[in-house]
Formats: structure tokens, C-alpha cells, sequence
């Protein structure tokens, strides 16, 4: 290991779901900490702004398309990916989707939606993934999760038991590749205001019982991730390998909202 284990110069890293929200801010705190990266959406089109972002920090960006529901998609992006780096050291599964109804009121379709992305999409690319970082003998693969990963929530059925599929592949995949100094973890985000859930922010009195529930008393910040991804993606986890690491303010403890005080 080298002076700075945190060190990603000379890494390539793919991060799938970058058009916005917390795959950018994944991407960005990769290439600050060196790496180069493939960014990935259903449109490039979308990643413009993006990969110019990115090549202002001095870093290469590729945008390609990535439908991660669609398998032939999948090996287009990685052919296209190691073709114009000749690797893949990195992979960010950050593509997900969800639909917050009832579970009374889910759709087949909804079920179909939220699985096939969050947790069949994650299994494929990394399968495709990985089969060439076995041929190098070195890889890190980080699973996106949630709290919902640990914890269940009314309205969030099918997307909770997505991301607690995330989990468990995640402890499969790391004891299926680990032999191949590959590491697979999942990073496991608590309460973050995205372009998915900012109407839930709009309501201030659920936003106040949120934050009573989270020990550090506030929704977390895209920048709260950024020592957690590259810390995964880095040498200074080699040794890490098959975990959850929660970001989350501390709501997986459990905590509730407080009683009012009596007057």
C-alpha cells in the first residue's frame, strides 16, 4: 500500500446513473481523489454538463448509455468502457428508481420497475464487470443501498426489498470474488434530499420529525458521502469486503421523536 492508500490516480472508475442527484456527487468525489471515470445515463445527452464538470477538475470523463434494465445495454456500455481506457477498477452501482405508494397499490409493472433496476441491474453490471476485473485480479465494486436496506418503511415495499437484495448480493458477491482480490460493499445512504424525494422536503413538520428521529438532527448532505466512496473505492479498504456501510446520520439506531415536555 502506498503513502496515500486514498489515492485513486491512474484508477478508472465507472459510475452507472450519473445525469444527476448523488451519482454526480459520487462521480465527483472519485475524480478529486484521482480517478478518471465512465459516467453513464439511458441518455448521454443528459451527462453533458456533467463531464464538463469533471474535466475541470483535470480528470477524463466518458459518458456512454446504460439502460440497466436492458442486458444487451449492459455489455455495450462495459465493451465500449474498457475499449477506450483498457480497464475497469472501479464500479459505483448507483442507477436506481423507485415509486412511493401503498403497498396496497403497487403494480405488477411497479414491482417489475423498482427490481429489475435497483437489484437485477446491479447484479449484471456487476457480473459484466467483474468478469474482466478477475482477468486483472483487482477490483472494488460498491453497491448503492439505503437504510431501507436494514430498516422497512410504510410506502417503500418493493424499493425496501430491493436494496435489502442489495445487501445480501452484496455479501454473495464478495465471497464469490474475493479469491480474485476483488471487493464488493455496499454504501447505504440514510435520509438525502435527491431529485427522487425533494417534495417530501417541501413539507417542513415531516422534515422537523426526520430530523428528531437522526441522532445528528439533520438530513444528510451529498458531501457526506464523499470520504465513505472513495474510502471504498480506495486501497485503504482492501480489507473490507462483503459490508454495509451506513450513512446515515444515525437513524439505523433506531431513535425516535422525542415527547414533548410538559408544561
Amino acid at each position: 500500500m502506498g503513502t496515500n492508500c486514498f489515492d485513486l490516480t491512474g484508477k478508472v472508475a465507472v459510475v452507472t446513473g450519473t445525469s444527476r442527484g448523488l451519482g454526480q456527487y459520487l462521480g465527483r468525489a472519485l475524480a478529486r481523489a484521482g480517478a478518471d471515470l465512465v459516467i453513464t445515463s439511458r441518455d448521454p445527452g443528459t451527462l453533458k454538463g456533467f463531464q464538463a464538470q469533471v474535466e475541470s477538475l483535470g480528470r477524463k470523463a466518458l459518458p456512454l448509455a446504460l439502460d440497466v434494465r436492458q442486458h444487451e445495454s449492459i455489455l455495450s456500455m462495459v465493451e465500449a468502457a474498457i475499449g477506450h481506457y483498457g480497464k475497469i477498477d472501479i464500479l459505483v452501482n448507483n442507477a436506481g428508481c423507485n415509486v412511493r405508494k401503498p403497498a396496497a397499490e403497487v403494480t405488477w409493472d411497479d414491482w417489475n420497475l423498482i427490481l429489475d433496476t435497483n437489484l437485477r441491474g446491479t447484479f449484471f453490471v456487476s457480473q459484466s464487470v467483474a468478469r474482466h476485473m478477475i482477468t486483472k485480479q483487482y477490483g472494488r465494486i460498491i453497491n448503492i443501498g439505503s437504510v431501507t436496506c436494514v430498516a422497512g418503511y410504510a410506502g417503500l415495499g418493493p424499493y425496501g426489498a430491493s436494496r435489502g437484495g442489495v445487501k445480501q448480493l452484496t455479501m454473495s458477491l464478495a465471497d464469490d470474488w474475493g479469491v480474485h482480490g476483488i471487493t464488493v460493499n455496499c454504501l447505504a445512504p440514510g435520509w438525502f434530499k435527491t431529485a427522487q424525494n425533494a417534495v417530501m422536503y417541501e413539507n417542513k413538520e415531516w422534515v422537523d420529525y426526520l430530523c428528531d428521529r437522526i441522532p445528528l438532527k439533520r438530513p444528510g448532505q451529498p458531501q457526506d458521502l464523499d470520504g465513505a466512496v472513495v474510502f471504498l473505492a480506495s486501497d485503504a479498504s482492501e480489507y473490507v469486503t462483503g459490508q454495509t456501510l451506513l450513512v446515515d446520520g444515525g437513524i439505523s439506531t433506531g431513535a425516535t421523536r422525542a415527547l414533548p415536555k410538559k408544561k
